[in-house]
């Protein structure tokens, strides 16, 4: 017969393996948008999304993921007042180019939506019949969309179009609007700063 356990043993037996559970779930959950997009995109183009990946921290000239080109060419047409340079450096810094994405404030997927966002804005851009903040192909044409959209709404804003725009997105058009141009605080100017610095590295079209 097994020797008799205090409760406070049991309970941090049950604490350590509920941990693993859900490391094992994350992992598992992890693996399973991997693996779509290897399936969707095919294990040539996922490589270079890792290396265009890597490139872009290392400080080099950065590149748009082959696999992702024609979707940032077709979703910057949305909005031609953020061409397809922006668009990818936006990407980049909002997830480096990681489809499976998701920030400790939970925002999700390559463009980095919040539910709450993703639920009015989010499109079903590849006609697939399912709007899917995972999938870059949807994702990546909401932002671009979204983009316009705040553009509409800072247009009488003060300070540099482009610049109020990027800080809509990261910060709500509600704070751009209230300061009049790209909000005070560190982590938006940081935004905005880095996406222009990038975009200017991004090879012209």
């Amino acid at each position: 017969m097994a020797p008799l356990r205090s409760p406070e043993q049991s309970g941090i037996s049950r604490s350590i393996v509920t941990w693993i559970v859900g490391l094992s779930l994350i992992a598992v959950v992890g693996l399973g948008v991997g693996l779509g997009l290897l399936h969707a995109f095919g294990l040539a183009d996922w490589n270079k999304i890792q290396q265009a990946r890597d490139v872009g921290k290392l400080g080099g000239t950065p590149t748009i993921p082959e696999a992702y080109q024609e979707v940032i060419d077709k979703a910057a047409e949305r909005c031609p007042e953020v061409p397809s340079r922006v668009l990818a450096a936006q990407i980049a810094v909002e997830s480096g180019w990681q489809a499976d994405a998701q920030s400790p404030a939970g925002a999700q997927g390559i463009a980095q939506f919040m539910p709450s966002t993703w639920s009015q804005y989010g499109l079903d851009a590849n006609g697939d019949g399912v709007r899917d903040v995972w999938d870059p192909r949807d994702a990546i044409p909401s932002a671009a969309e979204l983009n316009c959209l705040n553009r509409r709404l800072v247009s009488s804003v003060s300070g540099t179009p482009l610049h109020n725009i990027l800080a809509a997105y990261n910060a709500g058009h509600g704070a751009v609007r209230k300061y009049d141009g790209v909000p005070p605080f560190p982590e938006t100017e940081q935004y905005v700063e880095k996406v222009i610095e990038l975009a200017q590295r991004y090879p012209s079209p």
